[in-house]
């Protein structure tokens, strides 16, 4: 198997990423358009319209955990440690980021959205522990 195989799930995260940034320039404009907020407000992000706040939060989300998840990935690339289980983790990761992501934008209700973002955390603990072993 490709140590490179790893690669794809990062690349499925990083798509996610440009689709929120794209998700809140929509719904920023949205807000705009309907008189809800002034292009001025997004200068210092102080006054996040109800409109786009969910998205805006999200994305703040996206540069939390992940990163722990992208070094991961690296380090688990370079070590030599890219295996099936690995694979699968990574990618039940990045499939609960985007599960996350899709709560989180639309009804963002805390009990659909936490037990997502916890099996999340825990394939990623799964990687890093795979990550110990292997060096180990």
């Amino acid at each position: 198997m490709s140590g490179a195989a790893i690669f794809w799930p990062m690349i499925a995260h990083v798509a996610l990423v440009f689709g929120v940034y794209g998700l809140m320039a929509v719904r920023r404009k949205q807000a705009v358009d309907a008189g809800n907020a002034r292009l001025s407000q997004f200068r210092e992000n102080r006054d996040e319209p109800v409109e786009s706040l969910f998205v805006r939060n999200n994305l703040a989300n996206q540069f939390e955990l992940p990163v722990l998840f992208h070094v991961c990935c690296l380090a688990l690339q370079a070590s030599g440690g890219v295996g099936a289980i690995v694979l699968v983790l990574a990618w039940f990761f990045v499939v609960s980021r985007y599960v996350h992501a899709a709560i989180h934008v639309t009804t963002n209700r805390i009990r659909h959205r936490q037990p997502t973002f916890i099996a999340g955390f825990l394939a990623l603990a799964a990687m890093w522990a795979a990550l110990a072993v292997h060096i180990a």
